[in-house]
């Protein structure tokens, strides 16, 4: 891993960088089918393969990891990819199954789209989701975010080729 992440926190979770001990608690969740339905790719297989997505050392972006505070394990992460653009990144998230719907992508982003747009000084962040992912779209929309377009057969993946929503954010909407 390339960035090192500051800090971030928020009333219930400390976003950090990256540990090794924290592929144990994201496999249950990216080992299974149905969480890993709107990804670009199927369930991880082993906790060594997940690893080394996880903490790849090639990889460009930058990724925090949500930690309750209440309990220390880990329950969501996040990344910022850079763009061609230095002034825009993409956004990403995944919450473990057993944090869902309790709010925790909500409040780690929110935390997250400030820093981008304030620390780093971004003019947009945008996102990627598969149109079918009806709780990644709600979520974005309510953020703030604005669906700026529809790309057809845009990814084959594990369960065919399926399209694209483009959601998008800048500096002047956000409202964090």
């Amino acid at each position: 891993m390339k960035h090192i992440v500051p800090t971030l926190e928020t009333a219930r979770f400390t976003l950090r960088n990256i540990e090794p001990g924290d592929t144990a608690h994201f496999l249950p969740t990216m080992a299974d089918e149905e969480q890993m339905r709107w990804w670009s790719r199927g369930p991880f297989e082993s906790a060594e393969e997940l690893d080394g997505w996880l903490r790849d050392p090639d990889w460009d972006g930058h990724c925090w990891i949500a930690e309750d505070r209440a309990t220390g394990a880990p329950v969501a992460r996040l990344v910022a990819i850079p763009d061609d653009d230095p002034a825009v990144m993409e956004t990403g998230y995944l919450v473990v199954k057993t944090r869902q719907h309790d709010g925790v992508a909500r409040e780690c982003m929110t935390a997250l789209l400030d820093h981008m747009f304030g620390t780093m000084e971004l003019r947009r962040v945008w996102a990627d989701t598969d149109p079918d992912n009806t709780p990644s779209n709600r979520l974005l929309e309510s953020l703030g975010f604005a669906c700026e377009g529809r790309l057809r057969e845009q990814w084959e993946t594990h369960i065919g080729v399926r399209d694209s929503f483009i959601w998008g954010l800048l500096a002047r909407e956000w409202r964090g």
